[in-house]
């Protein structure tokens, strides 16, 4: 009798300059917004499986909240269980900074973050810096999905 295969999950590290390629290849091919996202990039986490990325997300801190975004998982890896734990990752990540509240815009995703706790909200519940920000300033169609998740 054949034993299956091991499940193999990602390891996770915080992104490097040499990874914006692979990154911004991954945000095209899932169709997520661009503008923004290399400003950000020291908080990006990546995700690799034998020497390949295969997905990663990002912040956008401002203070005690952040805008969770390019959150996105190779079209070859996707429903294999990478994107909940990546979410697990980049939620880690933002505790350890001090975030206590998680805000994210989604035209696609709405289901998979009400999974895991987020709440849709009105756009005035946003606090203004994260208003100024690349996704809510155009970067997102206005139609997007608004969310939310408390961290404390």
């Amino acid at each position: 009798m054949m034993r299956s295969a091991e499940p193999q999950f990602p390891a996770f590290r915080p992104a490097a300059a040499d990874d914006w390629g692979t990154i911004e290849a991954l945000l095209t091919d899932a169709s997520l917004p661009l503008e923004g996202s290399h400003a950000h990039l020291a908080s990006f986490i990546v995700g690799e499986l034998e020497g390949v990325i295969v997905c990663a997300g990002a912040l956008e801190p401002y203070g005690e909240a952040a805008l969770l975004r390019s959150v996105v998982v190779s079209a070859n890896r996707r429903g294999s269980g990478f994107g909940a734990i990546l979410f697990d990752e980049v939620s880690g990540m933002a505790k350890a900074r001090g975030v206590d509240q998680l805000f994210l815009l989604t035209t696609t995703a709405a289901p998979f973050f009400a999974q895991r706790g987020f709440a849709v909200v009105a756009r005035e519940t946003v606090p203004a810096a994260l208003q100024a920000s690349h996704e809510f300033q155009g970067a997102c169609p206005a139609s997007a999905t608004l969310m939310w998740l408390s961290l404390k």
